[in-house]
């Protein structure tokens, strides 16, 4: 079960939930976020986690730049961008997670024109803001999902779900993508409450 903390925004939190060896760290770059991180991180050694970098419906340029700055392992795509968009960054050897917002009407064939040019998908719950909206949707309905490409599942996800988290199976679903849910502020984590999540987790 992989673990992705995002909306990270603060050096010595960053620090902190690092010393978890968590798998993947995302931060925002959509100013209108109250996460939005514009800070520095080359003094940071992130070891074995993957940096995440989050954008809506950006302007290409600028997300290159922006990967370029902060040496981005994975950009993950939280707006309507298109295919084209997604082909453009593969040609250019970028890993993206291309995020789709779920509710109980949703239509997972949406997501099939994306299975060539997307690493891997993102599902989280359709609210007002493009993420960190802090609800959870009904996991039942991925039992719809049968395409061939894996998954992390997010959407208000805190401490009291892990038990329902280690519960849910799905062959596709690789780990869970968590922020909201485990937060002192915006943007700043409990890295306490994250470490009793995660090894809550290990232990299955």
């Amino acid at each position: 079960m992989k673990i992705k903390v995002c909306g990270m925004k603060y050096s010595d939190n960053i620090k902190a939930v690092l010393e978890l060896n968590i798998d993947y760290m995302g931060f925002i770059f959509y100013p209108p976020s109250s996460r939005f991180f514009d800070g520095d991180l080359s003094g940071i050694n992130f070891k074995n986690t993957r940096k995440v970098g989050v954008f809506v419906n950006e302007d290409i340029e600028i997300l290159r730049q922006k990967a370029c700055q902060y040496r981005l392992n994975y950009v993950q795509l939280h707006g309507n961008e298109p295919v084209s968009y997604l082909q453009k960054l593969k040609q250019e050897t970028f890993k993206t997670i291309k995020v789709f917002s779920v509710n109980q009407n949703f239509d997972f064939e949406v997501c099939r024109p994306y299975l060539p040019v997307a690493d891997m998908f993102l599902f989280d719950t359709q609210g007002k803001l493009p993420g960190g909206n802090g609800i959870q949707f009904d996991w039942k309905i991925l039992d719809k999902y049968n395409l061939n490409k894996p998954f992390l599942l997010s959407g208000g996800i805190g401490r009291q779900h892990a038990q329902q988290v280690i519960d849910f199976k799905h062959p596709q679903c690789i780990g869970v993508d968590v922020n909201s849910g485990f937060e002192i502020k915006s943007g700043l984590k409990d890295v306490e409450k994250l470490k009793k999540f995660i090894q809550q987790l290990s232990a299955f």
